[in-house]
């Protein structure tokens, strides 16, 4: 095929996946807004929304890994025009993401205890403990909503999701300047306040997003009318085949980067800080590219419902590469200002914490520097996952994450920051070798079933 053949397809590519990017980076702007007012209170108290943050990623990444189920179901459905189909794989879908949801919360509050035995400095340990006990009870509104994401996603209905995302951050901001800081007569909670802006933003979303969904024509009949208890076995163990993968897959790699806020962690409260600065940044290009992973998840599944082979291969590679060019524009960002981005999440001009935030802000500037060097293989593994979920390849991806992630990235990290002068470089420097190698690996795996698919197809023509 031409060159134009794949840039022919940037267009529409692009309209489909902005609304699920700009929902996506709404979720990170979440946390970052709570990051940059929390920093102002100073580097404990931003560690402490860290290493609490780090229980939550490690619960959402199996929470929304395994809701991903839903969408290449739906949007198969939606692509052979099969609206029961479609209604039942979204139903049994959301009934498992309630149960989720509640059994994430219930993991979490039983887990808090081990901050105690992970030798993170004592002051951060304290401030992190309530606001950590709030947040997880957002862990149920945010599973829910992305069980209603993920059938909005697979319809090709993207916007709505984004719709509900931009009300819920209006929320956090403003809850969080009144708990936070005590205003509009709020009390002055710190850490908690923010905790408190976090919940109760997601219980908007939710409530938002099922009304948005309602109120169209062509959603209503899929959300309003739900039988949630009426379940089929057969639906629910296709869903569990796809959405148990899924989950690992997203646990395999969120788990590396919360390692990572361990290992700092161990390295003291400014390497944490300065982890948790660089990792708030890198992960707003990553929603980039993860919103791009969904428009392939959603063409793949509509074409698989089509079994349209050929079609489903050319669109996926013109995702491939549209998110390349994104990634040369970020990395060059990344290198350009990396000593200036990291000021934005600190009071830079207080003469109190200059040693503590000048020491956060060159650990940060360093880290960005490889950050820039993975925006390529994180784009690629990411957009390859994508594309096999859209045909309901999850198994092999699955191995090839932990091998990747847990068998190269991680040990690469623990003894290049635990034995050698490196330290947070080292981390770093293992998260590079693991989104390397998972790219590498994914996108020879994607390459192998397309190419498979088309030869049978053709076979059957002949």
């Amino acid at each position: 095929m031409a060159l134009s053949d794949y840039t022919k397809e940037f267009k529409y590519n692009t309209k489909l996946a902005t609304p699920v990017i700009l929902g996506m980076l709404g979720h990170q702007v979440v946390a970052l807004v709570d990051n940059i007012m929390v920093g102002q209170l100073g580097t404990a108290e931003l560690a402490a929304v860290s290493l609490g943050n780090s229980f939550m990623f490690i619960a959402m990444s199996l929470g929304i890994g395994f809701s991903t189920a839903i969408t290449p179901l739906v949007a198969e459905a939606d692509g052979e025009g099969n609206r029961e189909k479609g209604k039942s794989s979204f139903k049994h879908g959301l009934f498992l993401c309630i149960v989720l949801g509640l059994v994430l919360f219930a993991a979490v509050m039983f887990a808090k205890p081990l901050m105690y035995v992970m030798k993170q400095p004592p002051e951060v340990v304290d401030l992190a403990m309530p606001y950590l006990t709030l947040v997880a009870a957002s862990l149920v509104p945010l599973i829910i909503f992305q069980g209603f994401k993920q059938f909005s996603d697979g319809m090709s209905m993207t916007r709505f999701p984004m719709y509900a995302t931009i009300v819920a951050n209006v929320v956090n901001v403003i809850l969080n300047y009144m708990f936070i800081f005590g205003k509009f007569g709020a009390p002055e909670l710190g850490v908690v306040g923010a905790a408190i802006g976090t919940l109760a933003s997601r219980v908007v979303m939710v409530g938002y997003l099922w009304y948005l969904l309602s109120r169209k024509e062509k959603s209503h009949y899929f959300v309003t009318g739900i039988k949630i208890f009426t379940l089929s076995k057969a639906m629910l163990k296709k869903l569990l085949n796809l959405g148990f993968p899924s989950a690992m897959q997203m646990f395999f790699e969120v788990a590396i980067f919360t390692s990572a806020v361990w290992l700092s962690g161990i390295l003291g409260k400014n390497p944490q800080a300065a982890n948790q600065i660089a990792l708030n940044i890198a992960s707003m290009t990553f929603m980039v590219a993860m919103g791009f992973s969904v428009a392939a998840m959603i063409r793949v599944g509509n074409q698989k419902g089509l079994k349209n082979f050929r079609e489903l291969r050319r669109v996926a590679i013109s995702i491939v590469l549209l998110t390349s060019i994104l990634s040369l524009i970020f990395a060059i960002g990344f290198i350009l200002f990396n000593g200036e981005l990291p000021k934005i999440f600190l009071d830079y001009n207080s003469v109190t914490d200059f040693a503590d935030n000048h020491e956060v802000v060159a650990i940060a500037a360093q880290l960005l520097i490889i950050a820039a060097i993975f925006q390529f293989t994180d784009a690629l593994q990411v957009v390859a996952l994508g594309a096999l979920r859209g045909m309901q390849d999850v198994k092999i991806p699955t191995v090839i994450t932990f091998i990747a992630y847990w068998v190269i990235g991680f040990p690469v990290s623990y003894y290049l920051s635990m034995e050698t002068s490196l330290e947070s470089m080292g981390i770093w420097i293992g998260l590079l070798a693991g989104l390397s190698a998972s790219g590498i690996m994914l996108f020879i795996r994607f390459n192998y079933l397309s190419k498979k698919l088309i030869r049978q197809e053709l076979a059957i023509s002949n």
